[in-house]
């Protein structure tokens, strides 16, 4: 509930004010430019820490008469002088010689209109009040977000861990929400102090001198580098002179420095008069220099980022929102007549598309099924088979579509049996991985009508390959062969297809277990590194099949593939002969690179090994490496010695340990060699040693519960730390 509350806030601050927001946005990326304009021309000359009285001195001895003297934001000098001779006015000069360098230029008509409209919309002082509103309403946005992204990363000690991505929108969202948020609250509570401001709802203080000007001395005279006032006072520290109009003792200097405003008697030096600026005028003249970037090009360039970034988390929020409130799904048939009902809760719409490829399979097979949101849970009266599909947002809650379901199950009488299968969709990564998955599992476990059909089943990552074990597992069940096909709702296209050539193909059938590698040479360049991925098209319009790339010892891409009867693209690669040509899309992967730099453990069963191949193939600098790999006996390992046996004689991998299934009773798997080794793997973990993980579904989930087991009995952090910190990285299938 309190969750909900927040991003309704958000939500709803966002809709009543993005509009004047995006207009103060784009006007404010084209007065970030104004102060980088002005600076460019660099009329300073480097001259900020002169002494003061060494300009004074200059400007006295150019003109007949001066006026005043100030300082910009950018460090330049402007003064306003007279002269009989020469020049007169107001323009730049250069504070050595007190020459003229240029004119005050006026103010380009793209910054008037852009200043303008950013500041009131042309629409004067009720412009300025929806302006002001605007950034006050975009303070709010911010702090509602951070709430929400806190909680999220599930906490603030975690607020700046490495984000999850489920698509491009929502991590770029908070990617830059956290990278920019301190410029956007800035440029917000400046905003809301300026516009306060010109509403005289703050006090406005005009600094007044009492002085006694019977009181003045006008000795001893004293040159202006003798005066005590400005003994120590550099260019840097002055806003503006205001010069004396006679030579009289009681006119004197008007100095204002950066925190005070002093009188300074122009006979003596002495101070007549000073008064520190209030605490209102320090805020205006910062809120200023803060809101406008003047002063600074850094900081002007910081503020038209985080002004592109308002813009994107304009339109990027409304994508979300869209993606999630898209969950309008036309069934085909009524909820009264359907046996199977699948329910998804999601919170970007992600899950939602896994659960829409699931319900068109079955509406293949003729079955009569009903796909739904998780709060719109009701009685439906012919229901056979529930199957829910759902993510889990922050520490352990609902999504934005779940948050009702187990209080609905709970007030909803069944007076049929049914079986339930549930699965959970979630990273690793965070603490409550599935967590209100598993509530929702209990909550069914507890319903006496319901029965479970599958034990609840996890998905990491949005993993397609679990998924799809998933489908086969339930559909067994129920006696259905189902193929859910892969949809760009789930994988995004590939770029176009490149040649790669066969450089050798050991062949299924020479191997004792249906596996073989294949050497590749691309055509035409490609760079890869080990642990990326490699996409085959077998056939014309055939969907991708995703393998992981290796290298071997002559620098070739490298694919370790186990045959299956009916496997299309497993017997398309075995049957392809030396020279041929296959096509296919190199596919980045680097959560599942291994830096030169880093020491690492990899664990991989059977085809698995293939990244950890190039891995060792590449490590020049022959950095600690460890190898466990599980396979069914000493004949599965063959296939891989030489290149380990290479790597070890040459230093590239450090330890090989295999753990083999089938030359025993006793089946020894990888998980087995890792929680007898939990002293060894402890160790790396408190040491900054890379985990590493490829291969099956199966294997990671094993693995990951003996590494659990670790970090709980030596008192660590939980797995999902070090994940979270590129420590543990997984790739499996």
């Amino acid at each position: 509930m309190i969750l909900s509350l927040w991003r309704y806030s958000h939500l709803v601050l966002a809709v009543s004010s993005f509009l004047f927001i995006l207009v103060a946005s784009l006007t404010g990326i084209i007065l970030a430019f104004e102060p980088i304009n002005h600076a460019v021309l660099d009329y300073s000359e480097g001259q900020k820490n002169i002494p003061v009285t060494q300009l004074i001195e200059v400007l006295k001895s150019n003109y007949d008469e001066v006026l005043s003297v100030a300082i910009d934001e950018s460090g330049f000098v402007k003064a306003s002088v007279l002269s009989m001779e020469g020049d007169s006015g107001d323009f730049y000069i250069n504070p050595l010689t007190g020459k003229k360098v240029a004119e005050i230029e006026k103010q380009a008509a793209i910054f008037q209109f852009a200043t303008s409209l950013h500041r009131s919309l042309f629409l004067k002082s009720t412009g300025r009040f929806f302006v002001g509103l605007a950034s006050f309403l975009l303070f709010l946005i911010s702090i509602t977000g951070l709430v929400l992204i806190i909680k999220r990363q599930q906490g603030i000690r975690a607020l700046f861990n490495r984000v999850i991505k489920d698509n491009f929108y929502s991590y770029y969202h908070i990617y830059l929400g956290r990278l920019l948020l301190v410029p956007i609250l800035i440029i917000t509570v400046t905003g809301v102090y300026l516009s306060l401001q010109r509403f005289e709802i703050l006090p406005k203080v005009i600094l007044s001198h009492d002085v006694d000007y019977t009181s003045i001395k006008d000795s001893p005279q004293r040159s202006l580098v003798e005066f005590p006032a400005l003994r120590n006072v550099k260019l840097a520290d002055l806003r503006y002179i205001e010069f004396p109009f006679s030579p009289d003792a009681e006119d004197p200097y008007k100095i204002s420095l950066k925190n005070k405003e002093i009188l300074v008697n122009q006979v003596t030096g002495e101070v007549i008069s000073e008064l520190s600026y209030p605490f209102v005028n320090m805020m205006s003249h910062y809120s200023t220099v803060l809101h406008t970037g003047r002063g600074s090009v850094i900081w002007s360039l910081v503020l038209a980022a985080a002004c592109v970034s308002i813009v994107f988390f304009i339109y990027s929020g409304f994508k979300m929102t869209f993606m999630r409130r898209q969950g309008k799904i036309k069934n085909k048939y009524k909820a009264s007549e359907c046996e199977i009902v699948v329910l998804v809760g999601s919170e970007t719409g992600s899950t939602l598309s896994f659960g829409s490829l699931f319900y068109k399979e079955l509406l293949k097979k003729d079955k009569k099924v009903f796909l739904t949101q998780m709060d719109k849970y009701q009685k439906f009266s012919k229901m056979e088979q529930l199957v829910i599909f759902t993510s889990t947002y922050g520490a352990g809650e609902p999504p934005a579509n779940a948050s009702k379901f187990i209080s609905q199950l709970q007030k909803t009488s069944l007076d049929q049996n049914f079986k339930y299968s549930v699965v959970g969709f979630g990273s690793l990564a965070y603490p409550s991985y599935c967590k209100f998955a598993f509530d929702v599992d209990e909550a069914l476990s507890s319903c006496t009508s319901a029965q479970e059909l599958l034990k609840l089943y996890t998905i990491n990552n949005k993993s397609w390959e679990a998924f799809d074990q998933w489908v086969d597992q339930w559909g067994e069940r129920l006696g259905l062969a189902l193929d859910v096909p892969r949809d760009n709702l789930v994988t995004k296209p590939r770029k176009k297809p490149k040649k790669f050539k066969v450089m050798t193909n050991t062949k299924a059938e020479d191997s004792p277990d249906g596996t073989f590698l294949v050497a590749l040479e691309p055509e035409k360049a490609v760079q890869f590194k080990p642990g990326d991925l490699l996409a085959i098209y077998p056939e014309k319009d055939s969907h991708e099949r995703l393998y992981s790339i290796g290298k071997n010892l002559e620098g070739q891409l490298l694919l370790s593939i186990k045959k299956h009867e009916f496997g299309l693209c497993s017997n398309y690669l075995n049957n392809l002969n030396v020279g041929e040509s296959l096509s296919a899309v190199r596919v980045r992967n680097p959560e599942f690179h291994l830096k030169k730099s880093q020491k690492a453990i990899m664990i991989a069963t059977g085809t698995g090994i293939a990244p950890f191949l190039g891995m060792m193939a590449d490590n020049h600098s022959k950095k600690d490496l460890v190898l466990y790999w599980g396979g069914k006996n000493e004949r599965s390992y063959s296939l891989y010695k030489s290149q380990i046996e290479t790597a070890l004689d040459s230093g590239y991998l450090s330890t090989f340990i295999p753990a083999y299934s089938r030359i025993s009773d006793d089946k020894i798997y990888v998980q087995d060699l890792i929680a007898k080794d939990h002293y060894i793997f402890s160790n790396a973990l408190k040491q900054g040693t890379v985990l590493m993980i490829c291969g099956s579904i199966i294997m990671q989930k094993e693995v990951v519960a003996a590494l659990q087991v670790i970090c709980e009995n030596y008192n660590l952090n939980s797995l999902s730390f070090y994940q979270k910190r590129g420590q543990v990285k997984m790739d499996c299938y």
